[in-house]
């Protein structure tokens, strides 16, 4: 018999051919077969047999490699995210883990503990004003100045409406679910209340979030912001004790970075030089230089984080004082909040995403996870900032555009604090039993969206902001000590909705703005061609 020495491919294609497999319209009658082709019908088969085997050992031996390589590439790619959520993690199990343990920790064991994650986000801060003035200033500097103006437009619309639907999401919820209907629940004697005085009028906050954007003194700027005080003086005949239209109006500097004046004065100084031409070309380099350089440094510090984070949770968890109770006064409360922060997060920008880019937004979200766990950790939109940039430049977003979108959103775009200050809002009011008319909750609404844009520029924000907003439906400021036991953990999740809104806007600015990028690119190459075609005419008439 001969032998068939040709590749088992072309073997397996003969048997698998319809001329080689008998035809068979009815089950085989094998009784009727003889004696001689069965033994050729089993060879056959067993031969086939073991060419499919030999093909399906080939076959799933590549995907095993293939899969152990991208385990091995997506290992590599994220493995500072996964060890900040192990950092985060771990923190909160040890947090618990310490207070499990029956003894009792002082608020100096609790400062040691925190100590490290103190010294990480003290990094971080340190990086806020030189990368947000660079990054401004280089971005709109390299840019044309009518794409800069629409890029610019594009980011305010942008983050506008991400505040506005916050806010609207936040009363729907409040006003449907009405967590503060139940006052006895939050009225137990053991409550003890921080007495929370005010000094300042909601009037007054909101002008000195316009003297803050038009600072008198850049320098004075990076290190404290102007502030308004109402003082009652007892020689005043016009004061009358507990009227503060009466107090006497004191102007003063409080620590903490201006940052909606460095970033309107980045804004103007950035279109001053790109309007400059050539002659700014040392300035802007040494801009551009000085936020790639703050870039190096941020990628340095990121790999503290996870430790920081650690210790930053460890410590908060630490010090709270009834986990069981906090959740038993205000857990409903929380819920909605948190219910909010949830939809928004991942159902309204989602929308807004798809409408805008035409994609769906899930694989950019699965990048942004070391920035959400930063955000989480730090509870700080603005310390984030540098990880945020960092992550949109490795998403391949243009540069030019996140070095300007970034430090906007962080500092105007706080939708998880516009949200969570409505809720609080009528929360409280429900609990008063004030009766919340159309009219008051729509002050709520713009007085929450105000704040919330502001809050960067004033000192104390979470504070001052929250009790700007109760003044509108006439509430105590005092009351704001009812939702502070939750208030440290709400904040960090609203920080990371801040921070995932900041990254998803400077996508969908970079995806409607690719078209003006393209042509402002097309008219620069004709204005370089132009210009050396004019050179070689020159050098021709020269000869």
């Amino acid at each position: 018999m001969p032998i068939n020495r040709s590749p088992p491919s072309q073997q397996l294609q003969l048997l698998t051919t319809p001329s080689s497999i008998p035809h068979c319209t009815s089950e085989p009658n094998l009784s009727s077969q003889t004696d001689i082709e069965q033994p050729n019908v089993t060879l056959r088969q067993k031969h086939s047999r073991s060419l499919f085997a030999t093909k399906r050992r080939y076959l799933t031996k590549m995907p095993l490699q293939i899969r152990r390589n991208q385990c091995t590439s997506f290992l590599r790619d994220n493995l500072l995210t996964l060890l900040t959520v192990i950092g985060v993690l771990s923190g909160t199990l040890l947090g618990w883990g310490l207070r499990a343990s029956g003894i009792e920790w002082s608020r100096r064991d609790v400062m040691y503990f925190q100590y490290p994650g103190e010294l990480f986000l003290r990094m971080l801060k340190c990086l806020i004003v030189p990368l947000l003035v660079s990054s401004i200033v280089s971005a709109i500097g390299s840019l044309d100045l009518s794409l800069s103006g629409k890029v610019g437009l594009r980011a305010i619309i942008y983050y506008m409406t991400t505040t506005i639907c916050a806010v609207m999401l936040g009363i729907a919820l409040v006003t449907t679910i009405k967590p503060g209907n139940d006052p006895e629940a939050y009225a137990q004697p053991n409550i003890t209340k921080k007495l929370i005085t005010k000094d300042t009028l909601t009037s007054d906050t909101l002008l000195d979030l316009i003297r803050n954007v038009f600072p008198e003194n850049i320098a004075q700027a990076t290190i404290a912001s102007y502030r308004t005080r109402l003082v009652y003086d007892q020689n005043d005949t016009k004061a009358i004790k507990g009227h503060l239209e009466t107090y006497k109006i004191e102007g003063n500097y409080q620590s903490g970075s201006n940052v909606l004046g460095l970033v309107c004065f980045s804004i103007v100084l950035g279109i001053t030089l790109g309007k400059m031409g050539e002659q700014s070309r040392p300035l802007q380099d040494f801009f551009h230089a000085l936020s790639e350089a703050m870039m190096i440094i941020t990628g340095w510090v990121i790999w503290l984080s996870p430790l920081g984070v650690f210790f930053l949770i460890t410590a908060k968890i630490m010090e709270i004082d009834s986990f069981a109770e906090l959740v038993g006064r205000l857990g409903l409360y929380f819920m909605t909040v948190l219910l909010g922060l949830f939809i928004h997060g991942f159902g309204t920008l989602s929308i807004l995403f798809i409408l805008a880019t035409k994609k769906l937004p899930c694989r950019y979200i699965a990048k942004m996870g070391q920035v959400m766990a930063t955000a989480f950790g730090t509870a700080s939109s603005s310390a984030t900032m540098p990880i945020t940039i960092g992550c949109c430049d490795e998403m391949g977003l243009d540069p030019r555009i996140t070095r300007f979108v970034i430090p906007i959103g962080a500092t105007i775009n706080m939708d998880g604090t516009a949200l969570y200050e409505a809720v609080a809002a009528i929360f409280i009011a429900q609990l008063r039993k004030v009766d919340m008319s159309f009219g008051k909750i729509i002050a709520v609404s713009v007085t929450a969206t105000a704040a919330s844009i502001g809050a960067a520029g004033i000192p104390q924000a979470g504070l001052v902001t929250m009790v700007m907003v109760l003044d509108t439906v006439n509430l105590p400021a005092e009351d704001v000590s009812i939702i502070l036991a939750v208030d440290w953990l709400l904040d960090r999740f609203r920080t990371t909705i801040n921070v995932v809104c900041d990254a998803l806007g400077a996508i969908i600015v970079t995806s409607l703005s690719q078209g003006d990028i393209e042509k402002t690119r097309a008219l620069h190459n004709d204005r370089e061609l132009a210009a050396a075609h004019e050179l070689t005419e020159l050098e021709k008439g020269e000869h």
